[in-house]
């Protein structure tokens, strides 16, 4: 289809794919093509050995059921991390690919030598993109933190008092500035992975302006999590080529 912020993403995707060096392709439906014709196309890239790493551009357009689309792809080749098969994989902490946002947003701790070992991680949000695969990460081997799930429909005040415990706070629930400076304890590191638009405009869940005076990191958004979530796209396209065989690690 046509969709704006789809069509943006997928640009990125492009330039940054070929910035690493990788052979990126787009393969483009109209709007009105038929849930037959999706599949169709998805399942000769999966069969097709030439490609490793497949990602469905997501929402699609609305008469279109998105699951038995990505129920095609192999796991090997999820590159999004989003089936339910890499979904289990990552439960069972078997080889697969995270989702890409999460995953971004580990390797941004890591990068700026930001523990998670025994501290506290608040994640507010809870969509299979996200926030659920976000806990997962933060609880697993190599993440080892102790970690809580809040969600839109948690309490005010209940969430605010979870936040000012937490050592770091990951917010992907898409509420404008929700975060204020009083949810932040001084010091603590607070990641922006929430998307608002507001008079064309990407806001996150973050009051930065407020929450920077307080954090001891914090990230913006845009510009933060974002291009790490490509990042990692490419990360994992690389990682499916080595699973599938096109060169040793």
């Amino acid at each position: 289809g046509e969709d704006g912020p789809s069509q943006t993403y997928v640009r990125n995707k492009h330039k940054f794919a070929a910035k690493a060096g990788l052979v990126s392709r787009n393969e483009t439906l109209p709007a009105n093509c038929t849930q037959g014709e999706a599949e169709a196309l998805v399942a000769s890239l999966a069969a097709d050995p030439t490609v490793h790493g497949i990602l469905v551009q997501l929402p699609l357009p609305k008469h279109l059921n998105s699951e038995p689309v990505l129920a095609l792809l192999p796991p090997e080749k999820d590159v999004d991390g989003l089936t339910e098969r890499s979904m289990g994989r990552l439960m069972r902490s078997l080889p697969g690919h995270a989702p890409c946002t999460p995953l971004g947003v580990m390797r941004l701790l890591e990068r700026y030598e930001i523990p998670t070992k025994g501290k506290k991680v608040v994640v507010i949000g809870r969509s299979f993109l996200t926030g659920l695969p976000q806990v997962i990460l933060f609880i697993s081997k190599g993440g080892d933190a102790t970690t809580t799930c809040a969600h839109s429909m948690t309490p005010p005040e209940d969430l605010k008092a979870v936040c000012v415990e937490a050592d770091i706070i990951v917010s992907c629930v898409g509420i404008a500035r929700m975060i204020k400076a009083d949810f932040v304890k001084p010091g603590a590191t607070v990641v922006d992975v929430g998307v608002t638009r507001i008079d064309n405009k990407i806001v996150g869940d973050v009051d930065f302006d407020e929450v920077q005076a307080v954090a001891g990191a914090i990230t913006p958004m845009p510009g933060g999590t974002g291009p790490m979530t490509i990042g990692c796209l490419l990360e994992n396209t690389l990682e499916a080529a080595r699973m599938l065989g096109a060169f040793p690690r």
